[in-house]
């Protein structure tokens, strides 16, 4: 699977067929849809880490959602992708809410894990504490906490390696890139989601406490072309909690947009 450096960032590049950008969240890597990739073999699939996350350099300068989608689709520009079908988890879904609001002409069809809007303002505290919390060299404290708030009791009692991997994920980050991608995600602004007419698949988990099944069909009800699938027992990791369900989704949803 070859790596490169385009835009600035990492990307993984995988496949032969139509590109599939797949966006991770907070805490994450292109490694979050890993499991996801045997049923994308037909497909060239793009998993870029963002900016300070990842193998990608920690940028200089703050980040924003928009930065973050500015080097994503820079990116794929250097790679020589113009449009292709996006994925995102979490705060991925976000950058592709951007992508798909002002850059139309970038996206073909997207699916969202975990689809975010604005946070309210307890969250916007919270997010910028944590960044602070990482700073101060508090990676692992971070890691324990989103294991413990975020994953289904299903997947503590049932799959210690997803909760291994989500732990891991979160300690290989750049402490100060993790800081500023909290600090981007502290400063969402809710995008005019009526204006993306593409196909959208959202897919939630029943358990999740940052993006509620309530938040998915709110976006849902707001998108003219848009479906949602709700999991269950699955909490804010979906791709990693619920693997099998999550590769059916998006490859039936991907089948259905090449026809």
């Amino acid at each position: 699977m070859p790596s490169r450096m385009a835009g600035g960032i990492v990307f993984d590049i995988a496949g032969d067929g139509e590109p599939v950008v797949l966006v991770h969240g907070l805490g994450g890597s292109s490694n979050t849809f890993q499991p996801l990739m045997p049923v994308l073999r037909n497909f060239t699939v793009c998993r870029p880490d963002m900016p300070g996350s990842g193998r990608s350099p920690v940028p200089i300068e703050p980040q924003s959602i928009a930065a973050f989608a500015e080097a994503i689709v820079n990116g794929l520009k250097e790679i020589g992708v113009a449009n292709a079908h996006f994925g995102g988890h979490s705060l991925g879904t976000l950058v592709c809410q951007h992508i798909a609001v002002h850059m139309p002409e970038c996206v073909r069809s997207l699916v969202l894990f975990g689809a975010l809007t604005e946070p309210p303002e307890a969250a916007r505290n919270g997010l910028t504490g944590r960044a602070a919390t990482a700073r101060g060299g508090g990676m692992d404290v971070i890691a324990d906490q989103i294991i413990a708030n975020t994953l289904s009791p299903s997947t503590h009692h049932d799959k210690p390696a997803a909760v291994a991997f989500v732990r891991e994920s979160l300690m290989r980050q750049p402490p100060e890139g993790y800081a500023k991608s909290c600090e981007a995600l502290s400063k969402a602004r809710a995008f005019p989601v009526e204006r993306i007419a593409i196909p959208v698949l959202l897919v939630a988990g029943d358990t999740d406490p940052v993006a509620p099944p309530s938040m998915a069909t709110a976006l849902k009800d707001r998108m003219p072309n848009a479906k949602m699938v709700l999991l269950e027992r699955s909490g804010h990791w979906i791709p990693i909690e619920k693997p099998e369900e999550s590769s059916r989704l998006i490859a039936e949803f991907l089948q259905k947009q090449l026809h």
